[in-house]
């Protein structure tokens, strides 16, 4: 009898089957009427039509997540062991947010070293966008949200840690990198889709830890990954 762990992404897989088709053939019909194919239509329809399509794309969007989500709990992604810079991703990372903008919010990055990990650099990448991705959404005040990419020395064991929040939490979320077991990380918020479940699993495969602003989830978060000495 299969447990409830391998059961998990066994039902993730039959989700995103069952979902990618329907939304697929909807998408498609939906392309078909705005190119006119089955008769001509207003600039209302038109409008109506485009939204249903965006709709579209982010149900896709979300199966994708669901994809991911049941590949990494299956342990089914091997992350590849290519050396970059962390420091060089945390600044492209943040230099493409532009959420929170019209609220008065910014990002602003400290990443001067070049800090070298080893892993995808791609899916490492879209983990970081989530992070900070929550932390503009989730600001409720003008301001910036400081994103900073560091090392730490754990014993005999160096860790790439970085930190997204207030300027004035930083200590606070680097300091349990030190530690074996890291404070929880809450990635069930609503609004921001299955990016921060996904971005904890590949971060973990990696060997790496992600967790919350101790006491206050929604302040902030860091993760950790092991660190490289030579790039």
């Amino acid at each position: 009898m299969a447990s409830e762990h391998d059961a998990f992404p066994r039902a993730l897989s039959l989700a995103v089957h069952e979902l990618r088709t329907p939304v697929t053939v909807a998408t498609g019909y939906l392309r078909m009427l705005l190119r006119e194919q089955g008769g001509p239509i207003t600039d209302r329809q038109r409008q109506m039509l485009e939204e249903a399509e965006r709709s579209c794309g982010r149900i896709n969007a979300l199966i994708t997540e669901l994809s991911e989500l049941g590949k990494l709990t299956a342990g089914e992604i091997s992350p590849p062991t290519v050396t970059f810079n962390l420091a060089a991703l945390v600044a492209e990372v943040a230099s493409n947010m532009h959420e929170g903008e019209d609220r008065g919010i910014h990002v602003e990055v400290r990443a001067p070293e070049p800090v070298v990990v080893a892993g995808d650099r791609a899916r490492l990448g879209a983990a970081l966008r989530a992070l900070v991705h929550a932390a503009l959404r989730e600001r409720a005040e003008p301001g910036g949200v400081v994103v900073q990419c560091s090392t730490v020395a754990d014993g005999d064991r160096p860790w790439a840690v970085v930190t997204v929040g207030d300027d004035a939490l930083t200590p606070a979320l680097i300091h349990p990198a030190h530690t074996s077991a890291p404070p929880p990380f809450d990635e069930w918020r609503g609004g921001l889709g299955l990016a921060l479940p996904v971005g904890r699993r590949v971060i973990e495969a990696h060997g790496g830890a992600v967790w919350s602003a101790p006491g206050n989830p929604r302040a902030g978060s860091a993760l950790r990954l092991p660190l490289v000495r030579d790039l």
